[in-house]
């Protein structure tokens, strides 16, 4: 079933022309539009794997995507894939207008690339589990009037508890199985902030265990505030080269 959503007279930033006609989006299209407004924004490599297709497949089906104005493209990063974000269209076409639009910039399109990364390797990895962006669960949790899967660390201002989000969930099918989440870490925190973190995650009782994925330099500093957070049995570190190489 496809949706009428789209036009061929867009430009690339996912505008209509005027007088034209919305022409049909296919499945496949509509099914990466939802995949990027879960992220926040997706680059084909990542499509390429989740999907079981080869790169060019995934970049015409993401171009489609831009050509129809249910997606936008940009490159803020020189030599760097491009990013693919849902529009406000896209947004409309695949019920995520409560997702919010994704924003993507110099300063966290490295991140949104790894994190895609990773979460299309994981769905190919554990078919039994359902992978869940930080945005979906923000939007959950909101919904929920509580935390799901998200560990406290501390009080907020207005006295509501303050919530560190992972950037992935692994939910399991099994019915009453806590999930795993998943942290994409490409930079050091401040040694204190990030024991900090551990240790709100080593406490909390909505998770089963936390993956951390990280180049080698930051894994270093991951294992080093796990130790002093006394978090190892629940906090682990994996590398990310073998899921975000193709990314860079």
């Amino acid at each position: 079933m496809s949706a009428r959503v789209g036009t061929a007279g867009r430009s690339a930033t996912g505008r209509q022309a005027s007088g034209t006609q919305p022409a049909p989006v296919g499945p496949r299209v509509l099914e990466a539009t939802r995949w990027a407004a879960e992220l926040g924004a997706v680059t084909a490599d990542a499509l390429a794997t989740r999907s079981r297709v080869s790169v060019a497949s995934a970049r015409a089906v993401l171009q489609s995507g831009v050509r129809a104005g249910v997606l936008s493209r940009s490159q803020p990063l020189h030599c760097r894939p491009a990013l693919y974000a849902a529009t406000a269209r896209g947004l409309r076409a695949t019920g995520s207008l409560s997702l919010g639009a994704g924003r993507v910039s110099a300063s966290n399109a490295a991140h949104l690339m790894a994190v895609a990364h990773v979460a299309a390797s994981l769905e190919r990895r554990q078919a039994d589990h359902r992978v869940q962006g930080e945005r979906e669960l923000r939007r959950d949790e909101r919904l929920a009037g509580r935390a799901l899967a998200s560990a406290r660390l501390g009080t907020a201002p207005n006295g509501s508890p303050a919530l560190h989000r992972a950037d992935l969930v692994l939910w399991p099918d099994r019915e009453g199985a806590l999930p795993v989440v998943v942290e994409v870490e490409l930079t050091i925190k401040a040694p204190r902030r990030l024991a900090a973190i551990c240790r709100a995650w080593a406490r909390c009782q909505l998770i089963d265990a936390v993956l951390y994925y990280a180049p080698p330099d930051v894994s270093r500093a991951v294992r080093r505030a796990i130790e002093d957070a006394h978090a190892g049995d629940r906090v682990v570190v994996l590398p990310l080269a073998d899921t975000a190489s193709a990314a860079s």
